[in-house]
Order: C-alpha cells, then structure tokens, then sequence
C-alpha cells in the first residue's frame, strides 16, 4: 500500500473515531442529565466543552485532509507538468485535473501569440472531451480585467456582481460560477487560465482560488520550459532538414553539393558537383572555396560571405557561366549556413543544379510558340492529341512577300534568309498583336486565320487590321532596311468553313485549317498586287460598315469556275 493511501486510511480512521467519540460524550451528557442522581459540579459542562472539542477537532481534520488532497492533486500536476515537453499533451490532462478538483463545467487555457492576443490554445470539459471553437461562449470581460490587472477573478453568481452587471458576454451566455487566474513568468503576463460553470452559483471558492492560481504558476515555468524545448527542437529540425538535404542531393545524380567550413576551405564535393563544374573530386577537396568561384560568378563570394556571416539562405540563383571543360552552362545555386547543435555557423553549403536542359527546352518552347500560336499551345492537350478535326467558320489571312524570288537572286542565303525574318516577323506581329492564329510558313508566306481556336465575334475586322498593320510595319522596316531590300506584301482575306485539327502522324502533327475557303483566300492573295489588300465578298459582308474599300474586278482563281468578286481595302472608318 502507498504512503498516500495509508495516510488517507488513517486521517479517515482517526476522524470516524473522534466522531464516535463526539457522538458518545453527547449520549453520556444525555444520560446523565436524566438521571436523577446529582452529578459534580462542572461534570455536565466538561463533557459538553469536550463534545463541542472533539466537533471541532474532527471538522480541523476534515479541512486540513482537504488541504492535503489538494497539495496532492497540485503535486501530481506538477509531476504531470514535468513528465513531458510536449505541451499540449500537459496541458490536456492538467486542464482535466483543474475542472476535477474545482467542480468546473468547463475550462479553457490561452497563451499571448507573436502579436500580444491572448489566442485559444486548449478548451476542454467536465467530460474530459476538447471543446470546438463555437462552444467558446466565455466572458471577455473576465479575462480582460484579469490581464489588465494581473490578479485572479473569483464571482460566485456573475449574473448578479456589480463589478460584471450589464456585460454583454454574461448575459448572452447566462454564465454564473466563474474563477480567472494569471499565467504570470517573471512577472510577465502570458496568459489565462478560464474556468467557469453556467449552471450552479457558488461553485468557486477562495480555496478554488488557491489552487487554481498556485497550478497557474507551474503551467507559466511548464509553458516556458516547453517553448525553449520547442526552440532547440527547431533547431535540431533544422540541422536534420539539412543532414536529409544534404543526403538527397549526395545521392541524386543532377544536383551537386559542395560544402566549405568557416576558413572556406571545400570539405565535400559530391559526383554530380565534380561532373557539373568539369573538376575531379579529389582536386577540389581541401582546396580554396574562391578557387572555384572566378569561372562561376563574381557575386557569388559575397552570398557565401552573408550565408556564413549573417546565416541568410540564397535560394535559386542563376548564372550563365563558361567552364573550361564543359563549355556554356546554365547553373543554380543554393547557398544555405552549415549550423551546429548550438546553432553556430561552421560553414557554408552551396547546392548546383544544372539547368542547361532545362533552358534548352525552354528556348525550344519560346521557339515553338513562336512558330505556333499562342492560342493552340492553350487548347491543346498533350496527352490527349488525336488526329481529325471539327467543322467550324474562320476568317483567313495570306500574305506573301512580292518579288522576293528575284530578289533572292542577288544575295548570298544568310543575308537573303535575315531580311525574309525581318519581313515574316513584321507579318506574324502584326497577326498575334489582334489575336490571330498562325497556321504556318510557307517559303515567303504566312497563313493565319481567326475566330478559331477561340471564338471572335469580329475575326473579319482583326484580319483586316491585321493585313493593315502588316502595311503599316513594312514601311517602319523600309527606313531601316536599303533600299535594294524593299519589298512589299499582296494580301489576301476571305471568310468561310473549314475543317481545323491535327494532321499528319503521330511523330510529326500540324494544327492546320482545312477546306476550300482557305485554298480560296490563297487565290485572292496570288492575284493580289504589291502592297494591296483584296478581300472577298463574304469576308467584306461583315465589316462593310467599318472598312474603306475600292471596287475592283472580279479575279479568276485558279480552280475556280466563276469570277471571284474582291474589294481592296484603303483603311479603316
């Protein structure tokens, strides 16, 4: 049997014997007093003396047992409060332990955040069960006069204390037996403990009070002491972060790690650091830090000096750098402080990553876009592609570069190649700058069509103002270009069906439009003239009202059985 159990049997042992013997004494004194024998003088009023002692004895005994089972209960708080670190497990079975030992409906502990607000950090019940945010009906007026004064708040029945009479909170939630302590470290406050009862009225005491106030000076250390914990398990999080880190990249194949100590003298090199900077490892151990850093950056020793002196990280830094056995190379750094379990810098790591594929597919892409609209790039799935197409009506645009064939006679192919981009570029700009889509290059001329991926209610208009705004280019690209190098553009526009998908195979795909409206707006533009803009009947029925034209004759198309009616387009109204 434990010492606690023996003491308790005793202390109700010995309090049963002197209530027996109250008892008695009265029974004697009533005996006595109906007998008719004379008694003593002052006999009846000792054994009265003596009944109302042994009363009193006994009810001492009851109060100091009480006070006893509380200094236990406290104790065993303590023992709770100092048996883990983890403080919301403490906390949940101290909050238990209070709403026991005080009768508390409800109880509620809550700590100041990084802003100064007191902010909830457990709310439990008389079952032993965690409270959800909406049952938080408690009385703000209570804890702000605890945390304004810094002493507890004991009331009996807060529906009649003058000190909370009209409080809103109160009233709302009918609350009654309330009892509020500080969380006080070094004369700081930290917190709140809140307990209350919304049923009785006197449930609290100044006893309660005690209690309640000597555990809330525990909780205060248990709360610090669990914080500094929390803090050096941070840092332990961090050094084991690092150490994983570390491990990762040692075993990948793409990143490199390179490390260096406080004298930043290289410490570790892994394989893919060694195949990233064209170096071999055993050179590069013990060696100066600097020694690499000339072929890399000139910046970079002074995100090393910060990481090392100031801990800063450097995250994704990128440099285009030459080295000397590998060539041009996109590369990211990483530079984290190597820190110790007292959080002391011994160095710096720097993680490489290779980023020249990358680029390189990026390039590719900006390349593709280019070539492709922006538009289908949007729409289309990759892992969806399939061949075919849908019906749909679209506004088509060709322009072709006029008298380029003689032209080219004259230049060599890298000359001949850069004035053909120059004119194309001016030409696909002024198609993307009204959201058209580019179907493709074809020599010296560009197909385009709208109202197609993405519906326009005016494509008929953005194909006009785009084969105006080619005009417009060219004659910004004549004052740059010779004058031997002045070329113009025939346009042609027209409007109807046409079939757009994917054709080809499945290792070589083209989004294209097909049908005769397209073969028909080619026709137009091959009868076109230089610098002019013809425009098929269809195509003119929808802008009519908001373009300048001139009349021209019909042209014969190839395959085409009838004349083609065409206006040339002037301008815009």
């Amino acid at each position: 049997m434990s010492t606690e159990v023996k003491t308790t049997a005793i202390s109700i042992t010995l309090t049963e014997q002197i209530t027996g013997f109250s008892q008695l004494t009265h029974k004697i004194n009533a005996t006595l007093a109906d007998s008719r024998v004379p008694l003593p003088t002052g006999v009846a009023q000792n054994l009265t003396y003596l009944a109302h002692s042994l009363e009193r004895i006994s009810k001492k005994i009851h109060e100091h047992e009480e006070e006893r089972q509380d200094l236990l209960a406290l104790a065993d708080i303590s023992q709770v409060v100092n048996s883990s670190l983890d403080l919301n497990t403490v906390l949940q079975i101290v909050m238990d332990t209070i709403i026991r030992l005080t009768g508390a409906e409800r109880g509620f502990l809550m700590l100041r955040g990084e802003t100064g607000e007191l902010e909830m950090r457990i709310a439990r019940n008389w079952e032993q069960a965690s409270l959800n945010p909406s049952e938080f009906a408690i009385s703000r007026t209570v804890i702000n006069r605890v945390v304004a004064e810094g002493k507890p708040v004991l009331t009996t029945n807060a529906q009649e204390d003058d000190r909370f009479v009209g409080q809103a909170s109160i009233i709302a939630f009918s609350l009654r037996s309330i009892l509020c302590v500080p969380l006080m470290m070094k004369d700081v406050l930290t917190g709140v403990i809140y307990t209350d009862n919304r049923i009785k009225t006197g449930l609290f005491s100044e006893k309660e009070r005690n209690l309640l106030n000597a555990f809330a000076n525990q909780a205060a250390i248990a709360i610090e002491n669990a914080r500094l914990f929390e803090s050096v398990r941070r840092t332990l999080a961090e050094v084991t972060e690092l150490k994983n880190l570390m491990d990762n990249v040692f075993a990948s194949i793409v990143s490199g790690v390179i490390t260096a100590d406080v004298e930043d003298k290289i410490t570790l090199c892994n394989l893919a650091a060694s195949h990233i900077l064209g170096h071999d490892i055993v050179g590069l151990i013990g060696k100066p830090l600097n020694d690499l850093l000339p072929p890399i950056a000139g910046d970079l020793s002074t995100h090393i000096a910060s990481a090392r002196s100031n801990g800063l990280h450097v995250v994704g830094q990128e440099y285009r750098v030459a080295m000397p056995n590998r060539g041009d190379l996109d590369l990211s750094l990483n530079i984290s402080p190597l820190k110790d379990a007292t959080d002391s810098t011994q160095g710096v790591a720097i993680v490489l990553d290779d980023l020249t594929e990358k680029k390189r597919l990026e390039a590719q892409r900006r390349l593709f876009e280019r070539m492709v609209s922006p538009a289908i790039i949007k729409v289309l799935d990759p892992n969806q592609l399939q061949l075919g197409g849908k019906r749909g009506e679209i506004t088509t645009i060709f322009a072709d570069v006029r008298g380029f064939t003689s032209y080219s006679e004259r230049l060599a192919p890298e000359v001949l190649l850069s004035v053909l981009n120059q004119y194309l570029a001016a030409a696909a700009d002024a198609v993307l700058a009204n959201d058209g889509t580019i179907d493709k290059f074809m020599g010296d001329a560009i197909m385009a069509w709208f109202n197609a991926p993405l519906p326009q209610a005016d494509h008929t208009l953005r194909a006009v103002k785009s084969a105006l705004a080619i005009r417009d280019a060219l004659a910004r690209l004549h004052a740059e270009l010779p004058p031997e190098s002045h070329l113009s553009f025939g346009v042609g526009i027209h409007f109807g069906e046409a079939v757009l998908g994917l054709v080809g195979t499945e290792k070589r795909l083209e989004y294209t439009a097909i049908g005769d409206s397209v073969n028909t707006a080619k026709r137009i533009q091959e009868n076109s003239a230089a610098g002019q803009i013809l425009m098929s009947a269809p195509a003119y029925a929808f802008v009519k009202d908001q373009v300048i034209v001139r009349p021209v004759e019909p042209i014969h198309a190839k395959g085409k059985r009838e004349p083609v009616p065409v206006f040339e387009v002037m301008g815009l109204l």
